[in-house]
């Protein structure tokens, strides 16, 4: 009886151990994860603190709109890369789970019923769930 009851004793101490380690090796796996996220901005970051430390009478505005494109187009690759997908539904029928009507404006017919018109913000979803939704002007066919 003893001889069973230090094997449950063991065995109890093992999974407690095993469930400590697992946890602890998720939340390092977690950091990992969002150190490699922020690694990928660095450069980004990088560029935007340029801008920033710009004397302003030194650069037009058309150096400023290029750069902060460059930017906006690194940051996106980087996004993108770990997942992340802009929600551009233009011309789309509008969708209430995706999209969130901000406006609606008369329809030139009755095939443009709740099609998206304009998009005034664009959504976003992170491997496939939805972060935020796109913000749009809806078509409206009144007959």
């Amino acid at each position: 009886l003893d001889e069973q009851r230090d094997k449950y004793l063991r065995l109890a101490a093992e999974y407690d151990n095993f469930r400590k380690r697992s946890a602890k090796e998720r939340l390092e796996a977690h950091v990992r994860g969002q150190g490699d996220l922020i690694r990928s901005f660095i450069d980004a970051l990088d560029d935007l603190g340029r801008f920033a430390h710009v004397d302003p009478a030194s650069v037009d505005a058309k150096t400023v709109v290029e750069g902060a494109a460059l930017v906006e187009r690194k940051l996106l690759k980087e996004l993108t890369a770990s997942g992340l997908e802009l929600l551009d539904p233009t011309d789309e029928t509008f969708d209430p789970a995706r999209h969130e009507a901000v406006m609606t404006e008369a329809a030139a017919s009755e095939d443009e019923d709740h099609r998206v018109a304009r998009v005034f913000q664009v959504g976003y979803l992170f491997n496939g769930q939805l972060l935020r939704p796109a913000r749009v002007v809806v078509k409206q066919w009144n007959g």
